[in-house]
């Protein structure tokens, strides 16, 4: 056997034996979760759907790894209900009038409230690479009043808050709001809000579980 065949079995001996550490070291998953999706849903492929969840899954998948976790793994179960969610989470997130900055803070207020951790612990990395400063993620993170923040972050955290606790949006946050996004930015900032809950209600019934790569970044209350 050459020095490089050894190099080679010796580099991949040390990480095959890491990930097994890094699962053996995971919490153990409960029974009804499968180990692949780390839901409740089993693996799903295209071979399971029929001739137009087919088309779907080539139009979002297209020849990509098979999806084992998160929002398209899961809603390709209902292939018009992806075909749906795809479209419409392309258009919030790189067509839509909000910035990348501040559409990723308005995910990571949708997640928090509903303490959707897979959510959150893919965006709060996404808002900070896109420019939101540290103090913005904290003051969502760890539940603090708005204060020293940009007027946009501002307005964007205390909206959510207000919806999403006070089912309500009062008078001067709306115009302040409107004023800040305008209108049609207002009716896309929210719309990212319940986008990010809707698909976090569906993440939270099938018991979605991190990936052992990814760190857990949602305190717990």
């Amino acid at each position: 056997m050459s020095r490089n065949t050894l190099v080679w079995v010796a580099a991949s001996w040390l990480m095959a034996s890491a990930a097994v550490a890094q699962q053996s070291s995971a919490p153990a998953l409960p029974p009804d979760v499968n180990p692949v999706t780390l839901t409740r849903l089993p693996q799903l492929t295209r071979a399971d759907l029929n001739e137009e969840g087919k088309a779907i899954y080539d139009k979002i998948v297209g020849d990509g790894p098979v999806p084992t976790t998160g929002p398209v793994s899961m809603s390709l179960y209902s292939p018009k209900v992806a075909l749906a969610f795809n479209e419409l989470n392309g258009f919030l997130r790189y067509n839509g009038d909000l910035s990348p900055r501040h559409t990723e803070v308005a995910i990571c207020v949708a997640a928090w409230e509903i303490e959707q951790q897979y959510e959150y612990s893919a965006h709060e990395p996404a808002a900070l690479r896109y420019g939101a400063p540290q103090a913005v993620i904290d003051t969502i993170k760890y539940d603090r009043e708005p204060v020293g923040l940009s007027p946009e972050e501002t307005a964007i955290i205390k909206v959510g808050r207000q919806i999403m606790r006070g089912h309500k949006l009062d008078s001067e946050l709306y115009a302040e709001a409107v004023r800040l996004f305008g209108r049609k930015g207002l009716v896309e900032l929210v719309t990212v809000m319940g986008d990010y809950v809707m698909v976090g209600m569906v993440l939270t019934a099938i018991d979605q579980h991190l990936p052992p790569e990814r760190p857990a970044l949602l305190p717990p209350r």
